[in-house]
């Protein structure tokens, strides 16, 4: 009992110090830009202010719908093409596969700012550059490799008497995919999506350097530019982070369970 009372204590004060932040952010948001002092940084706001938020929803709004677009066509494009890339190395053997998914795992390591620069220069050449495509195609293939190894992993635990069926009964590549392997996917695709959405939809690096138009730029770049200049009124950028973080809290608090259970299935064999 008692070091169960330890153990359920020390996690308490873990709880509390990961929070911190997220109470900082709240309680400052809710702040008139007149009371955000360092002496009153983590008292209550004695006037709540909801006009933060009007002010970077303004600011938002037209910057939400290009991030929708951006997250949701990269998430399933990539989605798609990792299954694909999955089923063929789960199932399809063919020389160099030993080598070939390797090499697509290596993807995973590289720092996105040693490619920066070459990267840039490939997205203009090929003419879309400072649009949303550019970025679309280059989360595309910069989800790849995670997707691949997700579902890769998945297909594996499928048994292969049931490809050998399908092979059977005439299916080809895709008829197996579509008829067989496809239809058994769901969970592999519920951790691929909340992943791929979450890392899209909160990644800024990208954003900023490839589109260069402000027309298109997602809203972690308009986030940035609500606290840019020399004096800052700390609310509104505490307010767009609460809204910007608002979509990917959503998928987590209703898909959470889905992401657990995806993770964890195949990974024991009955």
């Amino acid at each position: 009992m008692i070091g169960r009372i330890l153990q359920y204590t020390v996690l308490f004060i873990a709880t509390l110090f990961f929070l911190l932040p997220v109470y900082l952010v709240i309680v400052t948001a809710f702040k008139e830009p007149s009371a955000i002092t360092l002496s009153s940084t983590w008292q209550l706001p004695q006037v709540w202010y909801w006009e933060s938020f009007a002010q970077a929803w303004t600011a938002f709004a037209p910057k939400l719908q290009n991030s929708f677009f951006l997250t949701i066509t990269a998430t399933i494009l990539s989605a798609l093409l990792g299954s694909l890339n999955g089923y063929v190395l789960a199932k399809w053997k063919f020389p160099g596969a030993n080598i070939v998914f390797p090499l697509m795992l290596f993807g995973m390591f590289i720092p996105y700012q040693a490619v920066l620069i070459p990267l840039f220069q490939f997205v203009r050449e090929i003419g879309l550059g400072g649009s949303l495509w550019g970025l679309i195609l280059v989360h595309v293939v910069y989800g790849l490799p995670i997707t691949t190894l997700i579902f890769r992993n998945y297909y594996a635990e499928i048994p292969d008497e049931m490809i050998e069926a399908g092979r059977i009964d005439g299916a080809g590549f895709f008829g197996i995919y579509s008829r067989i392997v496809f239809p058994l996917s769901v969970p592999g695709f519920v951790v691929v999506i909340i992943w791929q959405f979450t890392q899209i939809w909160n990644e800024f690096l990208f954003a900023v350097t490839l589109v260069s138009s402000p027309a298109n730029q997602p809203i972690t770049v308009a986030l940035a530019q609500l606290a840019g200049g020399e004096a800052v009124k700390w609310n509104l950028p505490m307010a767009g982070a609460l809204l910007a973080a608002l979509p990917t809290l959503l998928v987590y608090i209703f898909l959470g369970r889905y992401f657990i259970r995806g993770l964890l299935a195949g990974s024991v064999k009955g």
